[in-house]
Formats: structure tokens, C-alpha cells, sequence
């Protein structure tokens, strides 16, 4: 994730501390955040679905009791946050008994969600379970969002369970995937922020994984992703200069980290080098998959991150701890020391400290090969050599 309040406007926020405020740790040895698949249950048909949900029930997914036995090992692990995701977890019969368990370890847990399911009862059962924060997807109008999750009354359902959050004292974000779908909602999702009185909003870039294979084409080419990044930080700016507090973040692809300090360059160069410089310590995106972030599937699969499925073991017959430290595993080994193995553009880039080499997962579909360049860089040739640009914060 790139925090663009934090980076381009100065203003912290209280997620800071998982992706800058350890620079001083080597990034290679800290624990990830993990995303744990709950269920493969969804009552939408989201055209980007990264597990190709249903409205059905999947066998073998981990039963109650191994639930708890997951939860049990991540709290001993000391994970840093872990996220209750799907498909659409409230479909879970049991998912406020492994909240509630969650919580009662400790665990700081967070939801995603399509919001939905959450009614005024369900979401003070979401607070009174400990959850810290719920994540909920809104892609702009009503026509524009039914469409893309398939689903008509799907954003009505999905703004009462936003209000409903908020009567609760829950804070909530939203999350919006950019396509050539969405790109023109970004003012209108604003404007909803602003009225729904909304603290954090994702905006991620696709990931070929899924339904999401489908939605290759309709990916924004590089000229569109830097006007959708261009009217976000418009948007943004206004509302700090207003002194309206947002965590704006931006989800799945590195280079947006490096775009914004040549943006900043333009007016400010010491703080893009100090920028540069809390995106190098915290190991760009080679902090991310198999680093920082890891999925645990419905199943029990453990894999680099929700997108990649590469298979890691298996908490069924070991732990997730020990299937993460495992000192045999080569494609973990891999991962956590990338940088030498990337190759194009990306083994080139002069933000390869920075950047670590943007989204894998992207690079295996498009090439068949994880090391290969990052096919969604919207960094122009010239923007990743530049020398000057790196300052001092080399």
C-alpha cells in the first residue's frame, strides 16, 4: 500500500506504523499482515474476483475448530493485522464465533467486505467483537457498481451497510478497484465520501487473478493511470486544505510511490528524497508479497499473497509460523531477496530500491514469469533513469 496522504501531504495516520514507522528493522524479517480467505462464498458476482466466487457452498473449507487453531497460532506469531476477507465473510455461519475468539487473542482484526449483509444488529456485533475496521467496496453510481458486481440493488445494499458502520461507531473505508469501468467515478466517490463522512478510501490497481484474468483488457492504459492518480491527489489536496481528515491509500502497484516524488520534485525536492527514503527502508514492494503480506485460502493454503496462489503448505498439517520461516522454502527465499531476479524494466529502474519491483502476480500473468517486469509500470523510460531524481536519498 501507498499511503498518498502520508507521502505526498505530510499528514500520518494511525496505519502508519505498519509500512513506515520500521525502517530501522530489515523488512525481510518482519511478520506479515495476513489476509485470511474465510470463505470462497460470495452473494455477488464481482467481474474482478479474484477467487471467481459463487453464491454456493465450497467444501473442505477449515471448520470452526481449525479457525480457532489458526487464530491460535497468529496470535502467538504476533502478526501485525489480520483481515477477515472472501468471497463475502459474513456468509460464514460461524464468523463472529472466530471474531469473537480473535479478539479474545488479542488479534487486531480488520473486515472485507461488500457491505451488504450489514444491517444495524450486525454491525454492533462487528463492534462489540473488537473489529477494527471495516473495508467495504462502492465502484461509483448505482448503474456502474450493480454492473460491475453483478448484482442489481447491490450499492444500495452496500451504502446501508456503510451507514449502518457508521451509526455503530465503526470506522469504515471504501475500496475501489481502477478500470476503464471506474475510472470516471473518482469525483462522484469523493463527493460520497464527503457525505457519508468516510475516513479511509484503497484505490487498487487491478491484478490479473480470477474473474480479474477477464478484466485484463480493461486495464487503464499508463496515460489514464496517471490522470486517475492525478485527480485523486486533486481531490485529496482539497480536503486537506479544508482540514478534513482521509487516509487515501492506493493498493497493488509499487510505482505509485516513485510517481508521487516526481511529482513532489516539482515543488518540494527534500521531501521527495525523504520520501524515496521511507519507501527504501520500508522495502517497497519487495515488502509485500511472501514479505509482508500473506493469504491463508479457504482451504488452509498458505501462498505469497491473495492473487498469487503459489503453494507454501498448508495449515492443516503445519502451522502457518512454521510454514512462514521456513528456511527451505525456496520461492519464499526468492521473495524475500527479489530484488537480483527481476528482470526488463524492472532490473533497470532506477526506483528499484523504492519500488522493489511493483506486483508479481501481474508479471506471472501476463509473462508466465514472476521476475518479469511489471506490465501495469506506468513510469515512462525516462522516469525510471533519471539520476537526478534520486537526489539524496540514494
Amino acid at each position: 500500500m501507498i499511503n498518498v496522504t502520508r507521502l505526498f501531504f505530510g499528514k500520518e495516520s494511525l496505519s502508519d506504523g505498519l509500512r513506515y514507522g520500521r525502517a530501522r528493522v530489515d523488512f525481510r524479517n518482519r511478520k506479515p499482515v495476513v489476509v485470511w480467505t474465510t470463505t470462497r462464498r460470495c452473494n455477488l458476482q464481482c467481474r474482478h474476483c479474484y477467487t471467481g466466487s459463487e453464491d454456493m457452498a465450497y467444501q473442505g473449507e477449515l471448520s470452526t475448530r481449525e479457525g480457532f487453531e489458526l487464530l491460535a497460532d497468529l496470535a502467538a506469531f504476533q502478526v501485525p493485522a489480520l483481515l477477515m476477507s472472501g468471497g463475502e465473510p459474513l456468509t460464514r455461519p460461524d464468523f463472529f464465533e472466530l471474531l469473537g475468539e480473535a479478539g479474545r487473542l488479542g488479534l487486531r482484526v480488520t473486515l472485507s467486505t461488500n457491505g451488504t449483509l450489514i444491517d444495524d444488529a450486525t454491525a454492533e456485533r462487528l463492534k462489540k467483537g473488537g473489529l477494527t475496521y471495516a473495508g467495504i467496496s462502492l465502484d461509483g453510481r448505482p448503474e456502474v457498481h450493480d454492473a460491475f458486481r453483478g448484482v442489481a440493488g447491490a450499492y444500495q445494499a452496500s451504502i446501508r451497510g456503510i451507514r449502518a458502520c457508521r451509526r455503530a461507531g465503526l470506522k469504515v473505508g471504501l475500496r475501489l478497484t481502477l478500470t476503464k469501468h471506474t475510472e470516471s467515478e473518482l469525483d462522484w466517490l469523493f463527493d460520497v465520501i464527503d457525505q457519508e463522512g468516510i475516513e479511509r478510501v484503497c484505490f487498487y490497481h487491478l491484478v490479473y487473478s480470477g474473474r480479474g484474468r477477464q478484466l485484463q483488457s480493461q486495464d487503464l492504459e499508463p496515460a489514464r493511470i496517471r490522470q486517475a492518480l492525478e485527480g485523486i491527489l486533486r481531490r485529496t489536496g482539497e480536503r486537506v486544505a479544508r482540514g478534513r481528515g482521509l487516509e487515501v491509500l492506493t493498493v497493488d502497484q509499487s510505482a505509485d510511490g516513485p510517481f508521487l516524488a516526481l511529482k513532489l520534485m516539482e515543488s518540494d525536492p527534500q521531501r521527495a528524497a525523504q520520501l524515496l527514503a521511507l519507501l527504501a527502508g520500508n522495502g517497497g514492494g519487495a515488502a509485500g508479497s511472501g514479505v509482508g503480506i500473506a493469504n491463508i485460502d479457504p482451504r488452509g493454503g498458505v501462498h505469497p499473497d491473495q492473487f498469487w496462489q503459489a503453494d507454501l503448505g498448508n495449515v492443516r498439517q503445519k502451522p502457518f509460523s512454521s510454514l512462514w520461516t521456513d528456511p527451505d522454502s525456496a520461492l519464499l527465499a526468492q521473495l524475500r531477496d527479489r530484488l537480483p531476479l527481476l528482470k526488463g524494466r524492472c532490473a533497470t529502474c532506477r526506483f528499484r530500491a523504492e519500488c522493489g519491483g511493483s506486483f508479481r502476480a501481474r508479471a506471472l500473468a501476463a509473462f508466465g514469469d514472476p521476475w518479469a517486469e511489471d506490465p501495469a509500470c506506468y513510469l515512462t523510460d525516462g522516469e525510471r533513469g533519471l539520476v537526478a531524481a534520486r537526489g539524496g536519498a540514494a
